[in-house]
């Protein structure tokens, strides 16, 4: 496990090091090259994985991966946005961005299932299949349309440094929810991430690792598509309250039964997942302009990558060393404690101008 996290971190890495440049590529030189470039190199990737065997070629496979998929991350949201708002349609972005995350997640609940039976018959099979699904991806992207940008944007390092600075100082109220809703997204990230030690804790059958999957992401799928009505139900402050609370509960709870009961408290967990994600986003489309929108969201999607990359090889070792339990109540107290230190400072500090 302390090698797997460690790949993922290396993925994560991959990420965090071309996530801000490749946000500025989207917005000064246009969404649709971004996806472009994004599903070539994610098909590299995938290729260079299914023929690799040993730890180091893995680490260079997740490395291009995470690069192909910073190119993605941010764009795509943005590009969805700025085509709704090019039709005065912004409003209706929660919807849409709940439905592209529901898709997204039933694709990979029929993956799932696909994937598991493959992998019965070699390991190295599923990434076969996940070159052609991987390669699909680049006429997918060429048919977009590109949105009318109308940025007034300077090319240049001093360009991006200037936005960088005023979402992470001068607009106290933006930091503080990019950092809060990176957190989150970390947390679901690590989450996401100990299913398949559990599976072989409870001695689950191999074949139905997919079934599993399918499930749970069949929850995200369905719980996203009603994400906007859940908006509806809460103000801001509520709702990411009870993202944070119910979240964190997912890591005690499973950690306390680590049986097939679990399954109950993960599908719980991931309807959480599913509406916080296009949630959270929507929130962070609203305090931001279009012409650094890709940029913002890359950034967001950088620090849930950092996050990650710092913690993700210590709950591997945690596993090894102490045993899955620990590992699920230690990240489940890093993320509660981290995420109501923030939640506080988002809405009662004195020098946040967050509207509860």
């Amino acid at each position: 496990m302390t090698q797997i996290f460690w790949l993922k971190s290396i993925y994560s890495i991959g990420i965090v090091a071309f996530e801000i440049p490749s946000g500025y590529f989207a917005d000064i030189w246009g969404r649709k090259k971004t996806l472009i470039a994004g599903t070539i190199l994610t098909t590299i990737g995938f290729s260079f994985y299914g023929f690799s065997s040993h730890f180091w070629e893995f680490l260079i496979a997740e490395l291009t991966l995470g690069i192909g998929q910073s190119f993605i991350s941010g764009a795509d949201s943005a590009m969805l946005y700025d085509s709704l708002k090019q039709d005065n349609n912004e409003k209706e972005y929660l919807k849409y961005e709940g439905r592209v995350i529901s898709v997204g997640n039933f694709s990979e609940a029929i993956a799932g299932i696909i994937g598991g039976l493959l992998a019965t018959i070699s390991l190295r099979t599923p990434y076969f299949g996940q070159i052609i699904v991987a390669a699909i991806a680049i006429p997918a992207a060429l048919t977009l349309s590109e949105p009318q940008n109308n940025s007034k944007r300077k090319s240049g390092l001093s360009d991006i440094i200037n936005v960088l600075k005023t979402s992470l100082i001068v607009n106290v109220k933006l930091r503080n929810f990019i950092l809060f809703s990176s957190l989150i997204g970390a947390a679901t990230l690590s989450f996401a991430w100990f299913m398949q030690p559990l599976f072989i804790e409870i001695g689950l059958p191999l074949a139905f690792f997919g079934v599993m999957w399918t499930t749970f992401n069949l929850v995200v799928g369905f719980s996203a598509i009603g994400a906007h009505r859940i908006e509806k139900l809460f103000s801001e402050k509520q709702t990411t309250g009870l993202i944070l609370i119910f979240l964190c509960l997912g890591f005690f709870a499973t950690g306390s039964t680590l049986s097939y009961v679990s399954f109950g408290i993960i599908f719980l967990t991931y309807i959480v997942r599913g509406i916080a994600t296009p949630v959270l986003k929507d929130y962070i489309h609203n305090l931001i302009d279009s012409d650094v929108r890709a940029t913002v969201l890359s950034l967001r999607d950088m620090i849930i990558r950092i996050i990650f990359a710092i913690t993700g090889p210590l709950w591997g070792m945690i596993i090894d060393h102490r045993g899955l339990r620990s590992g699920f109540y230690i990240s489940g107290l890093f993320f509660a404690l981290t995420g109501a230190v923030l939640y506080y400072i988002s809405y009662f500090h004195k020098t946040s101008d967050n509207p509860s």
